[in-house]
């Protein structure tokens, strides 16, 4: 009897523990996923920040306003594309409001510290743009993802074509900073595998747009093409600087499509004809992309553009990585699991992602025609990065 009334306590303790961890697992199964948005809401990026924003939550809104069945809460933090604020920036997400998940960013210094501070804290990060090849590369993680793009790939492509059009002597411009130059190796690798030859590699310090002296070693140089690196304000000054020369007359100007997205209305006529090589274009005209843009012009009464799908794709991916784990964020490993194995039906096209995290896929040959970067044909097919010195 003794013995039977000292296992009564313990067995109710123990029943009732059971049913404590039960009913905490089922509480944490109903709180709201955590992501934390680390995107520029100010300064120059400020609008692509607001274009990948709004396309996580318009695919956020097609599943009801959920992911996966769970709630989510967002928390958004400027980062204002400036890499000296940050870590601190990264550390208000992951330590002051514990998010489950990092959404971020467009500056690929700042990316890097966020991949940093990712992997040394084990937070999921997911990268809606920032093209820095080490992201995917050196600094790979099991629990870093992209769904952009690698500086490398569309630049590789754009030297496929350039060789493949019988190009044989280019000079590259470019400012003299990560992206710029990973863009410009790219480049070369593509072109040179193809029997061309870069002849010179121009540069100049970042924003620096004087380029009236490097247009003249163009001019005298007389290479069969040019490619080009610039985005933004830059972007316009160069195209214009390069037709008012009247370089485009006699020596083809090739780009990634940054040197002419977002950027035509600026550049008029000085960019109509242009060559360009992304993982989108503005007529895909299928019926996955047609619909994602005609819900995005409802929602935000603006058109979709890269951004906003590479945005709406990391919700996407995110969304298969907790269907995977029964949509239980804190499972981490079936959640990367299912990141993993995921078949992303995106609107640039399906995709699924390389052992590096990093999506492969179809690379488009654009053509500028009025205010559109209309898609000619597929570059390269299912191009994936060579994730130089990730060990995963």
């Amino acid at each position: 009897m003794r013995s039977t009334r000292s296992f009564l306590p313990r067995a109710i303790a123990l029943a009732a523990f059971a049913a404590f961890t039960v009913s905490g697992a089922a509480h944490a199964q109903g709180e709201p996923i955590k992501v934390g948005f680390m995107l520029p809401a100010t300064g120059t990026y400020a609008n692509l920040g607001t274009m990948i924003e709004n396309g996580f939550k318009l695919q956020v809104q097609e599943q009801g306003g959920k992911l996966a069945g769970r709630e989510v809460q967002y928390f958004k933090v400027d980062d204002e594309s400036d890499p000296a604020k940050a870590a601190d920036n990264v550390n208000k997400l992951i330590k002051r409001d514990a998010v489950d998940v990092l959404v971020g960013t467009v500056h690929s210094g700042v990316a890097m510290t966020m991949a940093k501070a990712a992997k040394e804290s084990n937070t999921l990060l997911i990268v809606p743009n920032a093209g820095a090849d080490a992201i995917t590369g050196p600094m790979c993680a099991k629990n870093i993802f992209r769904t952009s793009f690698t500086n490398w790939q569309p630049a590789y492509a754009m030297g496929k074509v350039a060789a493949d059009r019988g190009h044989k002597k280019a000079v590259t411009i470019t400012w003299n900073y990560a992206a710029g130059n990973e863009s410009v190796k790219g480049f070369t690798e593509g072109f040179e595998a193809g029997g061309g030859k870069v002849t010179q590699a121009l540069s100049l310090p970042f924003p620096n747009v004087e380029f009236q002296a490097l247009l003249t070693q163009i001019a005298a140089q007389k290479p069969d093409a040019v490619y080009a690196f610039f985005a933004g304000g830059g972007a316009v000054k160069f195209v214009k600087d390069y037709a008012a020369a009247g370089l485009m007359k006699t020596i083809p100007l090739y780009g990634p499509g940054f040197l002419t997205d977002g950027t035509l209305e600026a550049q008029g006529d000085a960019a109509q004809g242009m060559l360009t090589t992304l993982h989108y274009a503005d007529n895909l005209n299928t019926p996955r992309d047609n619909a994602f843009r005609l819900a995005f012009a409802k929602a935000y009464k603006t058109n979709a553009d890269v951004y906003a799908v590479q945005g709406y794709d990391a919700a996407q991916l995110l969304t298969a990585g907790l269907k995977a784990a029964g949509g239980d964020i804190k499972a981490r490993d079936k959640v990367v699991a299912g990141m993993e194995a995921a078949q992303v039906d995106s609107p640039r096209g399906p995709f699924k992602l390389s052992k590096a995290h990093n999506p492969v896929q179809d690379i488009y040959l654009r053509q500028v025609k009025g205010n559109l970067n209309e898609v000619k044909n597929v570059a390269v097919k299912g191009l994936a990065d060579p994730a130089k010195g990730c060990r995963m």
